[in-house]
């Protein structure tokens, strides 16, 4: 019964630490120590130990201001997973990219933005459409935006534009993250212990944008296949 007790309490008290994580790492502004009791309900103290403890493996810093805020640990782990992601996602966005003449992106979701973690140009067109690595823009905006809130499951209030990209299996906008632009993507299936991501083409012309959608779905489900 001990034993029992012991791995109990010692799964509540990860869960407790993992949920606190979560919160400092979601937290624009940071949190305070009570600012995380108050969201753990739990006592101060106990949030205190907490902290202290994500702290010590680097997991959360403490700014001058007295908040906690994600940490260089949480960074470096996020990066294994990310480049999980990435290496499994580029041969599928090389060749996509290829076939239809235009920039591929890998996007995810990184608190209320999407984020580029890979992008892909084509070696012989003349003229592409790119963007850098690590470019970011709120999810409420462009076909990744929209893409990646319908990989995330159903909420009450959502967007029309998001419930007909789950439907259809893929979101097109145009000129709403570069003017002229037209941008498809597909949201990918969720897999265990990765980011929620999508795979977005841009490009100036209507003409590849028409055509992208089934070429970005099958690569979609060629990725969850080889991650699943």
């Amino acid at each position: 019964m001990e034993r029992t007790r012991g791995a109990a309490t010692g799964s509540q008290t990860l869960a407790r630490g993992l949920h606190a994580l979560e919160l400092v790492a979601g937290a624009r502004e940071g949190l305070g120590v009570q600012d995380l009791a108050s969201l753990l309900d739990v006592h101060r103290s106990i949030a205190s130990r907490l902290l202290a403890t994500l702290a010590d493996f680097r997991l959360v810093v403490r700014g001058a201001d007295g908040r906690y805020r994600a940490g260089a640990g949480l960074a470096a782990l996020a990066s294994g997973v990310h480049g999980t992601l990435r290496a499994a996602a580029e041969p599928v966005m090389r060749e996509l990219a290829e076939e239809l003449g235009a920039t591929v992106s890998l996007l995810v979701v990184e608190g209320d933005e999407a984020v580029a973690l890979s992008v892909v140009e084509p070696r012989d067109a003349a003229y592409v459409l790119s963007f850098k690595t690590g470019s970011r823009h709120p999810l409420d905006r462009g076909s990744a935006g929209v893409a990646l809130r319908a990989a995330q499951g159903e909420r009450p209030g959502e967007s029309a534009d998001v419930a007909a990209a789950r439907a259809q299996g893929y979101a097109a906008t145009y000129g709403e993250v570069e003017p002229g632009a037209h941008g498809v993507a597909v949201p990918l299936a969720p897999v265990d212990g990765l980011p929620t991501a999508c795979l977005n083409l841009i490009t100036y012309r209507a003409d590849i944008a028409e055509s992208a959608p089934a070429a970005l779905v099958a690569a979609a489900s060629r990725l969850a296949a080889s991650l699943a």
